[in-house]
């Protein structure tokens, strides 16, 4: 009889373990086919730029969404905005020093259904050695198939002061370059296998 209950116990923990597999699905983002950019405020227009290396992935629970997670790794070298002399000053020391600070990461501690194809990501933005939390709220654009997947990504704005990316006090006076910087981000994600 207790040989009996130990198998039992042995077949139902084998079950909730595959259970548990099933529920949650990983997805790759797909660099070739999502961008991760920004914009801000610069005299009467905007100051647009993307990062052309990162990865990251996708975990999905579609029985507890709120135990989903992301994660996403950015080269701060890769940034660009149009304009060579520009982006090797936003590389320097001055600003993103990617010698010493080579990653920006964003790791999720929280994830909230808000809608039916929608939801907000409570994370860890780190950037410039710094970190703060950020909310992005996320919206799946095509059905959740099992190998694609595509996300429109917003953010609140990003505060340059808060990440330590300032100019010196009297550049910052003339550049007329705005504080808040605005995140515009879409993804697609591939299953893995």
């Amino acid at each position: 009889m207790k040989s009996s209950n130990r198998l039992g116990a042995i077949v139902f923990a084998l079950a909730a373990m595959v259970s548990t597999a099933a529920a949650n699905e990983t997805y790759k983002i797909d660099t070739t086919h999502s961008s991760i950019g920004f914009h801000l405020g610069h005299m009467m227009g905007k100051f647009v730029g993307t990062f052309t290396k990162f990865e990251g992935k996708i975990d999905i629970d579609r029985e507890h969404p709120q135990q989903s997670s992301v994660t996403v790794g950015i080269q701060a070298s890769s940034i660009d905005t149009g304009i060579h002399k520009r982006d090797e000053h936003l590389r320097s020391v001055e600003l993103f020093d990617v010698a010493k600070y080579p990653e920006i990461t964003f790791k999720s501690r929280s994830v909230k259904q808000t809608g039916a194809q929608s939801g907000d990501i409570i994370g860890d933005l780190t950037m410039h050695g710094v970190t703060k939390p950020i909310t992005v709220h996320v919206k799946l654009v095509t059905p959740l198939r099992d190998e694609h997947s595509r996300w429109e990504v917003t953010a609140d704005p990003i505060k340059r002061r808060d990440f330590g990316l300032m100019f010196s006090p009297s550049l910052e006076a003339v550049s007329m370059i705005g504080q808040e910087v605005v995140p515009k981000i879409d993804i697609e994600a591939v299953r893995s296998k």
